[in-house]
């Protein structure tokens, strides 16, 4: 049953890239008809209609452009996504809850699914980390333009005096390991702690030890799971989470190059950024990879990340 699942996604995968060439192909031929149609009878009429479809068919063929450039072995995946508060203390923490607000409203435009894994408050406001599992065909191959140090400069809210703040805040992507993937973890390597959510989830979770803690003794990687109100489903999460850490740290090693799927490991502070949100004293985000940048700060935050994402995937093709 599983095998026949994986079959027909797969047909359904292949099926919805012929259906979007065939559906540009037919814009450009519709688009190419009126225009012979124009010239031959001189009609000017017809030149806005014109513009408009030539508009609607480059969009439709850029975002077929960037569809093709999602041939990793993993592209297709859901995503695993967490959020670290870095230099900046409190200021850090409502960095994260800003930018986990960005990447759930992407999520959402792009009608992917959204489930918290794990949440860790900051002491006075804000996030201190959170991981959110992002599902949906392609999503790993969008978000892997995310990964790295994310800066913030603004006037702070949590500074009576009113100065201006730098907060940094990482962001990790990792795909979501598919089942049939032979990947093997010893249980004699692991360390497993229970303990009470210590987040918001009603009176079960926070008066059960529900949440559950992993870690893996020859690396010293921790991961943890306290959404569902069950200990074997944080179990099952935290396991999906580990899985893929472990996998992708053992590709690195087989390889020896950090990029092939994490990118490079920076610390969270200065001069190691991806991209700055600059809100003061002018609005700007700008990726320092590929030099992509809008004056829209709002947007992005609302987001409207596809224009850092996009410009990632041709700069790194």
């Amino acid at each position: 049953m599983d095998n026949a699942q994986s079959i027909l996604q797969k047909i359904k995968q292949l099926k919805s890239k012929i259906d979007g060439f065939n559906s540009i192909r037919a814009s450009f031929d519709d688009l190419m008809t009126l225009i012979e149609i124009g010239n031959e009878e001189n009609d000017e009429s017809i030149i806005d209609e014109t513009k408009k479809l030539s508009a609607e068919f480059i969009e439709s063929y850029e975002k077929l452009r960037i569809e093709t450039l999602l041939s990793g072995p993993y592209d297709k995946n859901n995503a695993i996504l967490t959020l670290h508060s870095g230099a900046g203390g409190t200021e850090a923490c409502d960095w994260v809850s800003m930018l986990l607000r960005m990447y759930i409203r992407w999520a959402e435009k792009h009608d992917y699914k959204v489930e918290e894994l794990d949440f860790l408050p900051g002491d006075e406001a804000g996030i201190k980390s959170v991981t959110i599992q992002i599902n949906g065909e392609n999503a790993f191959g969008y978000l892997k333009a995310e990964k790295g140090v994310h800066r913030l400069v603004r006037i702070s809210p949590f500074d009576s005096s009113g100065r201006r703040h730098t907060s940094f805040a990482s962001c990790d992507i990792m795909p979501e390991l598919d089942d049939n993937i032979d990947f093997e973890i010893n249980p004699d390597d692991l360390r497993i702690d229970t303990y009470r959510s210590s987040g918001a989830g009603g009176q079960h979770v926070n008066k059960t030890e529900s949440a559950i803690r992993i870690t893996h003794i020859p690396t010293n990687i921790v991961v943890q799971c306290q959404n569902e109100r069950s200990q074997h489903k944080n179990k099952e999460h935290a396991m999906k989470v580990l899985k893929s850490k472990l996998y992708e740290l053992e590709l690195q090693k087989q390889t020896q190059e950090l990029k092939d799927i994490r990118g490079e490991v920076k610390d969270i502070g200065w001069g190691s950024q991806i991209r700055s949100y600059v809100f003061h004293p002018y609005n700007m985000v700008k990726d320092h990879r590929t030099n992509a940048e809008t004056g829209n700060v709002q947007s992005v935050m609302d987001g409207e990340i596809d224009l850092f994402i996009n410009a990632y995937l041709k700069w790194n093709n």
